[in-house]
């Protein structure tokens, strides 16, 4: 049975892993800032996220239970900020191009 459980960790460790190679092949395919930072948060997230389910089903006690509650709970506060907080700055920088663009036409 520990086998089984084992294995079943490590399973969706890999599946976490092969997600996260998905995530990084988005963020280097994907054209546009918005499109690869949308590749690289959310995809990310998820990958980590499964990730850390894989390592507490590895292991079950207590002590790594709530340190991988607490890591998925930093990772689900902190990753939809810095992905606004990017998305904010390809869309002013963008705006900040129009302009410098429009200018010089006119």
């Amino acid at each position: 049975c520990r086998e089984a459980v084992t294995l079943l960790g490590w399973s969706v460790i890999s599946l976490g892993a092969a997600l996260l190679a998905v995530a990084a092949l988005g963020v280097l395919r994907l054209p546009g800032a918005l499109a690869r930072q949308h590749a690289a948060t959310k995809a990310a997230t998820f990958a980590l996220g499964t990730m850390v389910v894989g390592v507490g089903i590895l292991q079950p006690s207590a002590a790594w239970l709530w340190r991988l509650g607490l890591l998925a709970g930093v990772l689900l506060v902190t990753v939809p900020i810095a992905s606004h907080a990017l998305a904010r700055a390809a869309a002013r920088a963008d705006e900040s191009a129009q302009r410098a663009d429009s200018r010089g036409r006119a």
